[in-house]
Protein backbone atom coordinates (compact mmCIF):
# COMPACT_ATOMS: atom_id res chain seq x y z
CA UNK A 1 0.00 0.00 0.00
CA UNK A 2 1.17 3.31 -0.63
CA UNK A 3 -0.17 6.47 1.69
CA UNK A 4 0.09 9.81 -0.15
CA UNK A 5 2.01 12.63 1.56
CA UNK A 6 4.34 15.11 0.68
CA UNK A 7 5.83 18.40 2.30
CA UNK A 8 3.60 19.46 4.71
CA UNK A 9 1.47 16.92 4.21
CA UNK A 10 3.24 14.24 6.38
CA UNK A 11 0.80 10.89 6.85
CA UNK A 12 -0.21 10.02 10.71
CA UNK A 13 0.73 6.93 13.06
CA UNK A 14 -3.26 5.94 12.77
CA UNK A 15 -2.95 6.80 8.99
CA UNK A 16 -0.18 4.54 8.67
CA UNK A 17 -1.28 1.80 11.05
CA UNK A 18 -4.66 2.18 9.11
CA UNK A 19 -2.90 1.22 6.26
CA UNK A 20 -0.83 -1.93 7.29
CA UNK A 21 -4.10 -3.20 8.88
CA UNK A 22 -5.62 -3.59 5.58
CA UNK A 23 -2.29 -6.06 4.23
CA UNK A 24 -3.57 -9.25 4.41
CA UNK A 25 -0.19 -10.29 6.09
CA UNK A 26 1.63 -11.27 9.31
CA UNK A 27 4.81 -9.26 8.76
CA UNK A 28 4.76 -6.01 7.13
CA UNK A 29 7.89 -3.53 6.31
CA UNK A 30 6.91 0.19 6.26
CA UNK A 31 9.57 2.61 4.40
CA UNK A 32 8.39 5.93 5.41
CA UNK A 33 10.73 7.79 2.87
CA UNK A 34 11.15 10.71 4.43
CA UNK A 35 13.20 11.57 7.77
CA UNK A 36 9.73 13.69 9.13
CA UNK A 37 7.57 10.12 8.75
CA UNK A 38 10.32 8.04 10.53
CA UNK A 39 8.65 8.47 13.90
CA UNK A 40 5.03 8.37 13.31
CA UNK A 41 5.79 4.85 11.34
CA UNK A 42 7.63 3.72 14.65
CA UNK A 43 4.20 4.79 16.72
CA UNK A 44 2.00 3.07 14.05
CA UNK A 45 4.18 -0.10 14.46
CA UNK A 46 3.14 0.28 18.53
CA UNK A 47 -0.45 0.73 17.38
CA UNK A 48 -0.53 -2.63 15.22
CA UNK A 49 -0.31 -5.65 18.14
CA UNK A 50 -1.72 -8.30 16.01
CA UNK A 51 1.05 -7.58 12.89
CA UNK A 52 5.05 -7.60 13.32
CA UNK A 53 6.14 -4.39 12.04
CA UNK A 54 9.62 -3.55 10.25
CA UNK A 55 10.18 0.12 9.70
CA UNK A 56 13.04 0.61 7.68
CA UNK A 57 14.20 3.92 8.37
CA UNK A 58 14.04 5.09 4.91
CA UNK A 59 14.85 8.90 4.26
CA UNK A 60 14.12 9.06 0.47
CA UNK A 61 11.84 7.18 -2.25
CA UNK A 62 15.18 5.91 -3.97
CA UNK A 63 16.81 4.41 -0.73
CA UNK A 64 12.81 2.74 0.14
CA UNK A 65 13.15 1.46 -3.46
CA UNK A 66 16.97 0.20 -3.01
CA UNK A 67 15.46 -2.07 0.41
CA UNK A 68 12.40 -3.18 -1.19
CA UNK A 69 14.29 -5.36 -4.06
CA UNK A 70 16.01 -6.89 -1.00
CA UNK A 71 12.99 -8.63 -0.82
CA UNK A 72 13.57 -12.59 -0.94
CA UNK A 73 10.66 -14.73 -0.16
CA UNK A 74 12.97 -17.11 1.34
CA UNK A 75 14.14 -15.25 4.10
CA UNK A 76 13.22 -14.59 7.73
CA UNK A 77 11.63 -11.31 8.35
CA UNK A 78 14.29 -9.93 10.74
CA UNK A 79 17.47 -10.80 8.84
CA UNK A 80 15.48 -9.24 5.62
CA UNK A 81 14.77 -5.79 7.68
CA UNK A 82 18.76 -5.70 8.55
CA UNK A 83 19.62 -6.80 4.75
CA UNK A 84 17.02 -3.67 3.69
CA UNK A 85 18.23 -1.49 6.03
CA UNK A 86 22.12 -1.98 4.78
CA UNK A 87 21.07 -1.75 1.23
CA UNK A 88 19.37 1.88 1.62
CA UNK A 89 22.72 3.04 3.21
CA UNK A 90 24.30 2.79 -0.39
CA UNK A 91 22.24 4.96 -1.67
CA UNK A 92 22.40 8.83 -2.19
CA UNK A 93 20.01 10.53 -3.11
CA UNK A 94 19.85 13.78 -5.57
CA UNK A 95 16.95 15.83 -5.83
CA UNK A 96 16.32 18.94 -7.87
CA UNK A 97 13.29 21.35 -7.17
CA UNK A 98 12.67 25.26 -7.04
CA UNK A 99 13.28 27.44 -4.28
CA UNK A 100 9.31 29.39 -3.69
CA UNK A 101 10.97 32.29 -1.30
CA UNK A 102 13.97 34.10 -1.40
CA UNK A 103 16.15 33.32 1.65
CA UNK A 104 19.76 32.62 2.93
CA UNK A 105 21.64 29.93 4.35
CA UNK A 106 24.66 30.36 5.40
CA UNK A 107 26.91 32.03 2.63
CA UNK A 108 24.21 31.21 -0.11
CA UNK A 109 21.80 33.80 -1.10
CA UNK A 110 18.65 32.18 -2.48
CA UNK A 111 16.27 34.04 -4.91
CA UNK A 112 12.45 32.93 -5.19
CA UNK A 113 12.38 30.83 -8.47
CA UNK A 114 16.35 29.99 -8.07
CA UNK A 115 17.07 25.79 -9.06
CA UNK A 116 17.93 24.27 -5.57
CA UNK A 117 19.92 20.93 -5.88
CA UNK A 118 19.77 18.91 -3.06
CA UNK A 119 22.00 15.98 -1.53
CA UNK A 120 20.44 13.92 0.92
CA UNK A 121 18.38 16.91 2.81
CA UNK A 122 21.15 19.56 2.34
CA UNK A 123 21.64 22.26 -0.69
CA UNK A 124 24.23 21.43 -2.52
CA UNK A 125 23.69 23.60 -6.19
CA UNK A 126 21.89 26.81 -6.22
CA UNK A 127 21.19 27.38 -10.11
CA UNK A 128 18.92 29.25 -12.77
CA UNK A 129 18.98 26.43 -15.43
CA UNK A 130 17.36 22.68 -14.12
CA UNK A 131 19.84 19.97 -16.16
CA UNK A 132 22.71 22.12 -15.42
CA UNK A 133 22.24 22.15 -11.66
CA UNK A 134 20.92 18.58 -11.99
CA UNK A 135 24.24 17.51 -13.40
CA UNK A 136 26.38 19.85 -10.93
CA UNK A 137 24.48 18.03 -8.08
CA UNK A 138 25.27 14.77 -9.33
CA UNK A 139 28.80 15.36 -9.83
CA UNK A 140 28.65 15.68 -5.86
CA UNK A 141 27.30 12.24 -5.15
CA UNK A 142 28.99 10.17 -7.81
CA UNK A 143 32.27 8.52 -6.77
CA UNK A 144 34.47 6.02 -8.45
CA UNK A 145 32.19 3.18 -6.10
CA UNK A 146 29.26 4.29 -7.82
CA UNK A 147 27.88 1.39 -10.39
CA UNK A 148 24.21 2.36 -11.19
CA UNK A 149 22.45 5.95 -11.52
CA UNK A 150 18.76 5.95 -11.61
CA UNK A 151 16.75 9.17 -12.65
CA UNK A 152 13.13 9.62 -12.23
CA UNK A 153 11.48 12.57 -13.59
CA UNK A 154 9.09 14.92 -12.64
CA UNK A 155 5.44 15.66 -13.76
CA UNK A 156 7.25 19.62 -15.01
CA UNK A 157 9.26 17.44 -17.11
CA UNK A 158 8.97 16.52 -20.68
CA UNK A 159 10.23 13.31 -21.90
CA UNK A 160 12.80 14.50 -24.18
CA UNK A 161 14.47 16.54 -21.42
CA UNK A 162 14.83 14.01 -19.45
CA UNK A 163 15.93 11.72 -22.35
CA UNK A 164 18.89 14.71 -23.43
CA UNK A 165 19.65 14.85 -19.51
CA UNK A 166 20.05 10.88 -19.48
CA UNK A 167 21.84 10.35 -22.51
CA UNK A 168 24.62 13.78 -21.30
CA UNK A 169 25.08 12.06 -17.54
CA UNK A 170 25.83 8.68 -19.39
CA UNK A 171 28.50 10.35 -21.67
CA UNK A 172 29.75 11.79 -18.21
CA UNK A 173 29.68 8.54 -16.28
CA UNK A 174 30.48 5.57 -18.78
CA UNK A 175 31.24 3.18 -16.13
CA UNK A 176 27.97 3.67 -14.32
CA UNK A 177 24.42 2.27 -15.35
CA UNK A 178 22.14 4.67 -16.24
CA UNK A 179 18.17 4.13 -15.67
CA UNK A 180 15.86 6.75 -16.61
CA UNK A 181 12.22 6.31 -15.42
CA UNK A 182 9.39 8.53 -15.13
CA UNK A 183 8.57 9.39 -11.38
CA UNK A 184 5.71 11.72 -11.98
CA UNK A 185 6.52 13.12 -8.77
CA UNK A 186 5.14 16.94 -8.05
CA UNK A 187 7.47 19.67 -7.20
CA UNK A 188 10.93 17.81 -8.11
CA UNK A 189 11.95 18.03 -11.21
CA UNK A 190 14.00 14.77 -10.72
CA UNK A 191 14.68 12.43 -7.88
CA UNK A 192 18.01 10.78 -8.64
CA UNK A 193 19.67 7.25 -6.39
CA UNK A 194 23.20 7.04 -6.97
CA UNK A 195 24.33 3.42 -6.00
Amino acid sequence: RVIEGGQTMNPSASDIATAVQKINAEHVFVFPNNKNIILAAEQAAELCEDKKIFVVPSTSVPQGISAMLCYEADIDAKTLAENMQEAMQAVQTVSVTFAVRETTIGEQQIQKGDILGMLEDDIAVVGKDIAQTTKDTLAKAVTEDSEIITIYYGAEVSEEDASALSEEIEATYPDCEIDLQVGGQPLYYYIISVE
